[in-house]
């Protein structure tokens, strides 16, 4: 067989030069899909990421200016290099919608509803209801202010920093260290900000609780702030969706220049 394939790649250089590379751009393109906002969206059928995989794969060897294969290096190691390197675009791009859901989980917390949570079936583990719900609006405001576009142009230039048959990833170049720390901070400063109406509501709402506890001992405001809280809330949270909408999309527009 390794006859064969050497004679093969004799005979047709240009075949085995675009195949090698396809295979390259296809293993990084699949560890941007594993991580990457809109992608890692386990509701949409395997054989639809790996067809737009596939697709992503030849219009990119199309563009992309495609290297000869270094000697003396192992094509496995190339595949696994690029697959990892894929999954860091990915997961920096993940954080930024971190901080949506975060601010999502604030609220649940808050209105009294840790109890009630969902299997996510992106991460496969329980997540908030309300923390979900905001993941959705994150990832669906990512795509319709061009999120995705970002993601794939980022994805071609990311051939012009780092080869796909290098092997040494050079994070010093790739990852900006703070810009890392500044999408990980925000993680809990945005969510604290998109959560604030709500925390402040319901803040303002257990000092009246309170008042009531002393004046009246006999009212049971324990039972009470059951009632209370996820009625507040969710009012608190109608009113001023609108409004975290602008929020969010200028919070994800502000970091479009790291793609």
């Amino acid at each position: 067989m390794d006859a064969i394939l050497t004679q093969f790649a004799n005979i047709f250089p240009e075949i085995n030069l675009a195949l090698g590379a396809g295979i390259m751009i296809f293993a990084r393109f699949l560890g941007l899909m594993q991580f990457a906002p809109g992608f890692n969206r386990k509701e949409i059928p395997t054989i639809a990421r790996l067809s737009l995989a596939l697709i992503i794969t030849v219009i990119s060897a199309s563009v992309i200016k495609i290297p000869p294969f270094p000697a003396h290096t192992s094509m496995l190691l190339c595949i696994v290099v690029n697959y990892l390197f894929g999954s860091l675009i990915g997961y920096i791009v993940n954080c930024v919608l971190a901080a949506v859901t975060a601010g999502g989980d604030m609220i649940n917390t808050q209105m009294g509803m840790s109890s009630a949570t969902v299997l996510d079936p992106t991460t496969r583990t329980q997540s908030s209801i309300l923390g979900n719900l905001f993941t959705l609006i994150g990832v669906i405001i990512f795509i319709s202010i061009g999120g995705l576009y970002w993601l794939i142009e980022a994805f071609i230039r990311s051939f012009q920093i780092f080869p796909m048959y290098g092997i040494d990833i050079p994070l010093s170049k790739i990852v900006n260290m703070d810009y890392l720390i500044l999408i990980t901070s925000n993680i809990f400063l945005v969510g604290m900000q998109i959560a604030a109406p709500v925390l402040l509501a319901t803040l303002g709402q257990d000092i009246i609780l309170g008042t009531i506890s002393k004046t009246a001992p006999q009212v049971n405001v324990f039972q009470m702030s059951f009632l209370f809280k996820p009625v507040l809330g969710a009012l608190i949270l109608t009113w001023i969706l609108p409004m975290l909408m602008n929020v969010i999309t200028d919070y994800i527009s502000s970091f479009s220049n790291i793609f």
